[in-house]
C-alpha cells in the first residue's frame, strides 16, 4: 500500500460517507405505493461499528432526505446525519467547526459531482470504482469494491490497517 495514503489514513479521526452510490449501489427503488426501498451492505456496517470502537467518529452528509438512511444510521450508531443537504460543503464546514476537527483528520467517501467539493479539501479522500470518472483525479484512493458492495468496509480496514488497530478489532472473532 503506498506510504503517503497510509500516512493520511493514520490521521483520520472521523469518517463522512455519502449513501446513494456509497453505502448502496446507487439504485433508486420505489413501491407502486410511493414509498422507497434501499438495500444497505452488513460487510460495511460492521466496518463502520469498527471504527467506533477505536474512537474514530462517523457521519453522513446526503443530499435526499430517506427515513431508511435515519433509521440505518441510527441501527449503527452514526454519531452525525444531515439529510437533504445539496450543499455538501456546508455541511462539512458545519460538522468541522462544531467539533473543531482539523480537515487533514477528516476522511471522505463519495461517488458524484455533489461529493467534489469534499473530496477536494478533506484529508483523505476516497471514491468507488463505479463512481463519476471525473471524480478520480481528485482522490486519494479508489476502493475495489463497488458501493454498496463493501467499500465502505474495505475504506474501514484501511484506515484501521493504517493505524495498526485492525488486529485489535478482530481479536475478539479469534479468541
Amino acid at each position: 500500500m503506498d506510504s503517503q495514503l497510509l500516512q493520511r489514513a493514520q490521521r483520520i479521526t472521523m469518517l463522512i460517507m455519502d449513501v446513494d452510490g456509497v453505502l448502496t449501489d446507487g439504485r433508486l427503488y420505489f413501491a407502486e405505493e410511493g414509498y422507497e426501498l434501499k438495500a444497505f451492505n452488513s460487510l460495511d456496517g460492521h466496518g463502520i461499528k469498527m471504527l467506533h470502537k477505536v474512537g474514530i467518529k462517523t457521519a453522513i452528509i446526503t443530499g435526499r432526505r430517506s427515513a431508511l438512511v435515519a433509521k440505518r444510521a441510527k441501527d449503527l450508531g452514526i454519531h452525525f446525519l444531515f439529510q437533504g443537504r445539496e450543499d455538501k460543503l456546508d455541511a462539512l464546514e458545519e460538522l468541522r467547526q462544531e467539533h473543531q476537527i482539523d480537515m487533514e483528520n477528516i476522511a471522505y467517501i463519495g461517488d458524484d459531482w455533489p461529493d467534489l467539493p469534499v473530496l477536494r479539501r478533506v484529508g483523505l479522500a476516497v471514491t468507488v470504482p463505479n463512481a463519476a470518472p471525473a471524480l478520480q483525479p481528485h482522490t486519494h484512493y479508489c476502493c475495489q469494491r463497488n458501493g454498496g458492495e463493501g467499500a465502505v468496509r474495505e475504506l474501514c480496514e484501511l484506515i484501521l490497517t493504517a493505524q495498526q488497530k485492525l488486529s485489535d478489532c478482530l481479536q475478539p472473532y479469534l479468541d
